[in-house]
C-alpha cells in the first residue's frame, strides 16, 4: 500500500514539475478570460453558442434536446453526441462558462501530447517546448477560442493523443481517442479516414490505420445516413455548400472523380490562395516539401474548405480549419527533426510565431469592436436579470447566449418572420440589435409590442426594452 502511495506521489511530483505546466496553465487562463470577457461584453452570438448551450442545458435537465433556433434535435445538426458528456458539469451548476472553460482547457492541454510527439521524434527539450509555443501562438487557436464554442475544438488534443498512441502502439488508447473524436462532429469522420490512410500507408501503423479507416467509414455512413436524417429529415445541412457537385453525399463523392473540371474550377480561385496563405504563413518557416506526409490525413478537410465558396471555410476565424492544425504541427516536427526547417533554434521559431500572432490573431477586437456596445451594457444586464427562467423568449443574437436555458428561444433577425405576441418575454436592444438585424427592425418590434394589449413594458432604459406577457 505504501509503495502504491509513493508511486502515485512520485507521478504527481513529476507532473507538477513538467516544463509544460506553466505554459498550459497560462494559456488556459488567458483563453478562458478572453472568451468570458467577450461574452460579458455581449459579443458572443446565438450561432453557435446558444445552439450548444441550450442543447447541453436541456440534456442536463432530462428534457428533449430540441434546439429551438433550428427546431430540431441537436443530433440532426452535426451528430455531435459528445454533448451528452459535456452536460455532466451542467448537472452540478448550469452555466455557459463551463463551455468556455472546457474549450480553453482543450486548446491548451493539446500542448502536452504535442510535446511528447516532438520528444519521440528526437527533438531536444528546448525545441519541443518551442513547438508548444508555436502551437499556442498559432492565430487560429486564439481566434477560434473567441468564436463562441464548438465541440470540434475538443478534437485537437484527441487527434494529437491518437497519433501519439498509434506511434507508441497503445491500441486501446488509440481506439478511445478515435471514438471521442467522432463524437465531436460527424464531419470529423473524414479526418479519421484521412488519418487512417496516412497511418496505414505512410506511417506503417497497419493496425491503427485499419481501425481508423473502419471506424471513420462506419461513422460517416451511420451519422449521415441514419442519425442526422432521423432528427433532420432534410439530411446534412452543409451539403448545400457543395451543390456544384451534386445533391447527396454519394453523388458529390462520385463527381469529384467523374467531373475533374468542376474540381479544378473550384480549387484555383483567389479566395483559396488567400486562405492557404493565411493558414500557412505563421508556420511556413518549418514546412519542408519532403516532410509533408502528415498532411495526407488533412486532405479531406482541405477539400471541404477549398471546394466550397462559403467564406467561413476560408479564414482563421471559424472552426473549419481546426482538424488541419494538428497535422501542420506534425509536419513542423518532422522538418525540424530532419534539420530541414528554416529555424532550428527555438528563438527563431518563437519570434516568427509572435509576428504571426500579432498580425493575424484578433486580440485587437478587445480595444475596438468589443467596446462598441458599452453604451447599453448596464441596461442590457439589468434587463437580462429581470427575464424569468423557462419562459419563452424572443431576443437578439447577441443577447440570446445569456438566456439560452429555456425550451423556446427565438431571434429577431431579418430573414425570419416573427410574431412577438407569441412569446412570454421579448428583450430588444434597439441601438445594438445584433447579428443579421438592424435598429429599424428592432424599433418596429418595440412599437408593435407597445401597441399590443397583452403585453406590459417591464424595462425601458438606453434603448433597451423588456416586454412581458400579462398573466
Amino acid at each position: 500500500m505504501l509503495k502504491e502511495e509513493d508511486r502515485i506521489k512520485g507521478k504527481m511530483r513529476s507532473l507538477l514539475s513538467h516544463p509544460l505546466i506553466t505554459p498550459i496553465a497560462l494559456a488556459s487562463l488567458i483563453l478562458f478570460v478572453c472568451s468570458s470577457v467577450r461574452h460579458g461584453l455581449f459579443h458572443s452570438t446565438a450561432y453557435d453558442l446558444s445552439h450548444f448551450d441550450q442543447a447541453i442545458y436541456l440534456i442536463s435537465q432530462g428534457k428533449p434536446a430540441i434546439v429551438s433556433l433550428i427546431d430540431y434535435h441537436f443530433l440532426g445538426s452535426h451528430g455531435d453526441w459528445i454533448l451528452y458528456l459535456l452536460a455532466l458539469p451542467y448537472k452540478i451548476y448550469p452555466d455557459v462558462h463551463w463551455l468556455f472553460f472546457i474549450q480553453a482547457i482543450a486548446l491548451s492541454c493539446a500542448a502536452l501530447p504535442l510535446w511528447y510527439l516532438a520528444k519521440d521524434a528526437g527533438l531536444q527539450d528546448k525545441q519541443s517546448s518551442a513547438i508548444v509555443w508555436v502551437y499556442l501562438l498559432y492565430p487560429l487557436i486564439f481566434n477560434i477560442n473567441l468564436f463562441d464554442f464548438h465541440p470540434s475544438v475538443l478534437a485537437i488534443p484527441l487527434i494529437f493523443g491518437a497519433v501519439l498512441a498509434a506511434r507508441r502502439g497503445k491500441i486501446k488508447w488509440f481506439i478511445l481517442a478515435i471514438i471521442l473524436i467522432l463524437g465531436c462532429r460527424a464531419a470529423l469522420s473524414l479526418t479519421i479516414i484521412g488519418m487512417g490512410v496516412w497511418l496505414f500507408v505512410f506511417e506503417k501503423r497497419r493496425k491503427c490505420g485499419a481501425i481508423a479507416l473502419l471506424l471513420g467509414i462506419f461513422w460517416l455512413i451511420f451519422a449521415t445516413q441514419v442519425i442526422i436524417p432521423t432528427f433532420r429529415p432534410e439530411g446534412v445541412e452543409a451539403l448545400g455548400r457543395y451543390d456544384t457537385f451534386g445533391d447527396s453525399i454519394p453523388e458529390i463523392f462520385l463527381n469529384l472523380f467523374l467531373k475533374p473540371h468542376l474540381v479544378l474550377k473550384s480549387l484555383f480561385t483567389p479566395a483559396n490562395l488567400e486562405y492557404l496563405l493565411l493558414l500557412l504563413a505563421p508556420i511556413i518557416w518549418g514546412l519542408s516539401f519532403l516532410h509533408l506526409q502528415p498532411l495526407i490525413a488533412a486532405i479531406p478537410d482541405f477539400a471541404l474548405n477549398l471546394l466550397t465558396d462559403y467564406p467561413p471555410h476560408k479564414d482563421l476565424l471559424h472552426q473549419y480549419s481546426i482538424p488541419i492544425v494538428p497535422f501542420l504541427m506534425l509536419c513542423l516536427i518532422a522538418s525540424i527533426a530532419a534539420k530541414k526547417s528554416w529555424f532550428q533554434q527555438p528563438k527563431g521559431m518563437i519570434i516568427w510565431s509572435l509576428i504571426g500572432f500579432v498580425s493575424l490573431a484578433k486580440f485587437g477586437y478587445f480595444g475596438g469592436r468589443y467596446l462598441q456596445t458599452l453604451g447599453t451594457w448596464h441596461a442590457t444586464r439589468e434587463a437580462i436579470s429581470l427575464v424569468q427562467n423557462e419562459r419563452s423568449l424572443l431576443t437578439s443574437a447577441q443577447i440570446a447566449p445569456h438566456l439560452s436555458h429555456r425550451s423556446l428561444l427565438k431571434l429577431i433577425v431579418d430573414n425570419e418572420e416573427r410574431d412577438p405576441t407569441q412569446f412570454d418575454s421579448v428583450l430588444i436592444n434597439v441601438p445594438h440589435p445584433g447579428w443579421n438585424s438592424n435598429p429599424e427592425l428592432a424599433g418596429s418590434f418595440v412599437e408593435r409590442l407597445k401597441a399590443a394589449p397583452g403585453f406590459t413594458l417591464k424595462y425601458d432604459r438606453d434603448g433597451v426594452f423588456l416586454f412581458e406577457k400579462k398573466e
